[in-house]
C-alpha cells in the first residue's frame, strides 16, 4: 500500500510540475520525504508484532523506535533543509537507526551466551 502510494504521489507531482504547479526541488522532497515516513510507519508497527520470546520483543521495541526517530529525522531533513544537507543528514539518521539496532541485538546475544 505505501509503495502504490508513494507512487501515486510521485506521478502526480510529476504532473503538477509539468503543468508549472510545482518544481522539481518539491517533487523530491515530497517523494524522498514519503520514503522516511514510511521507515518511521514500519518502526512503529515493529514493535507491536507478536514475539514469544522475551529478549525478541526488547529488540523489536529498541528497532521500532530508531526506525521511528530515524523516519522523522529523514523526513524532516528532506522537508526543511537544503538538498546536500537533507542527503548527508538523512542517509546518517537511517544508518544510525540501523546501528543501533544491530548494536542492541549483538550486545542481547552476547548477554545471552554470557548468562
Amino acid at each position: 500500500a505505501w509503495g502504490g502510494g508513494i507512487l501515486v504521489v510521485a506521478l502526480c507531482s510529476v504532473y503538477a510540475r509539468r503543468l508549472g504547479y510545482m518544481d522539481s526541488e518539491t517533487v523530491t522532497r515530497l517523494v524522498i520525504g514519503l520514503n522516511g515516513l514510511m521507515i518511521a510507519w514500519q518502526g512503529n508497527r515493529l514493535p507491536k508484532a507478536f514475539v514469544p520470546n522475551a529478549c525478541a520483543q526488547k529488540a523489536r521495541r529498541v528497532a521500532g523506535w530508531s526506525l521511528v526517530l530515524s523516519g522523522l529525522v529523514y523526513a524532516g531533513l528532506f522537508a526543511f533543509a537544503p538538498i546536500p544537507v537533507a542527503v548527508a543528514g538523512g542517509v546518517s539518521a537511517v544508518a544510525a537507526g540501523i546501528l543501533v539496532t544491530v548494536g542492541y541485538c549483538l550486545s542481547l546475544r552476547h548477554r545471552a551466551k554470557a548468562g
